[in-house]
């Protein structure tokens, strides 16, 4: 299952708190699609499935992430990191599953 970094979880949380819906989870998902054939996807979702993966980080354990199990066989090992830079912002997957990825960085084989 994918991890967060603790930069990842602290703006989740911050996200969550701004929409005042602490009580969703951060859907983590892989699906067909991009340049280079999976792509990846996230949203807050209040739907969860019983075979869902849900995980707790944070010192609270208030965020909670939710992964397919289809999503899940490609994101085992990945790391969800938040970066806010001049060079680099947003979220990036660094997927230790990716043979190769595209320029854009959402998508990969």
């Amino acid at each position: 299952m994918i991890t967060l970094t603790d930069t990842a979880t602290t703006k989740v949380g911050q996200l969550l708190q701004a929409e005042g819906a602490e009580d969703l989870a951060l859907r983590v998902a892989v699906r067909p699609g991009g340049c280079s054939g999976f792509s990846y996807e996230m949203f807050f979702d209040g739907d969860i499935a019983a075979d869902d993966n849900v995980t707790n980080f944070g010192d609270d354990g208030k965020v909670r992430v939710v992964v397919d199990p289809a999503s899940a066989q490609l994101l085992e090992g990945a790391t969800l990191d938040y970066k806010d830079g001049l060079e680099q912002s947003g979220f990036a997957v660094t997927n230790p599953n990716a043979t190769r990825s595209c320029g854009c960085g959402q998508s990969f084989s």
